[in-house]
């Protein structure tokens, strides 16, 4: 599978914002507006990621996904406030392509499983936030780089991949809108306990990332 480059746009109070380090979000402006922007750019893909409907205890925002699905001319990743296999056959109706299952990963990986058989292993990406730990190691977190993990990286790649996810998507807190570079070492790492395809995220500032 060749390389792909594909933006990725977080959701807030139903506007796109930028953040550093999971935090200073900065906002963007309106989401349908951005993403006819990338029609214009022909982009292949686009991920878009509601970063507080977790951690808000709510389910996606259908009617919003559903008006920005609509927009797009490019195959769309959802991903937050996911939590039950109802909320992934919702997305899929609002024309969204695949889903991102993040924290709910952690609780069960039945959602992913119940997608997975129901619309194939491309239609599901396990979503992974990290920082690097004082010792050298990674330690993972959901809800938004809010709540930390016991699992191991190795172990937590190995669970998502074997539950059905067509590919795992990681990001590094602290690479996070800071343009400074991906985690390169982080991404070898992802890419040896998996041969699922991987997509890195944060840090991207040129082409050389």
């Amino acid at each position: 599978m060749p390389p792909r480059v594909i933006p990725c746009l977080l959701l807030r109070d139903r506007g796109l914002v930028k953040t550093i380090k999971f935090k200073k979000d900065v906002y963007l402006g309106d989401p349908v507006n951005v993403v006819r922007i990338f029609n214009d750019k022909e982009a292949e893909e686009l991920i878009l990621l509601d970063i507080d409907a977790t951690r808000e205890n709510r389910g996606p925002d259908f009617e919003l996904v559903s008006e920005i699905a609509g927009e797009c001319f490019m195959p769309v990743a959802y991903g937050g406030g996911i939590r039950t296999f109802s909320d992934v056959q919702r997305l899929i109706r609002c024309g969204i392509e695949k889903v991102v299952i993040n924290s709910a990963a952690y609780l069960s990986l039945d959602v992913i499983r119940s997608a997975s058989e129901t619309y194939g292993a491309q239609a599901v990406v396990a979503a992974i936030d990290v920082r690097k730990s004082m010792f050298g190691g990674y330690k993972l977190y959901a809800e938004s780089g809010h709540a930390e993990k016991s699992v191991k990286l190795a172990d937590h790649v190995t669970a998502v991949v074997a539950a059905g996810a067509g590919e795992v998507l990681v990001n590094n807190i602290d690479r996070d809108g800071t343009m400074g570079g991906y985690d390169v070492d982080l991404i070898r790492q992802v890419c040896a306990n998996t041969n699922t395809p991987v997509i890195a995220c944060g840090g991207a500032g040129s082409v050389e990332h």
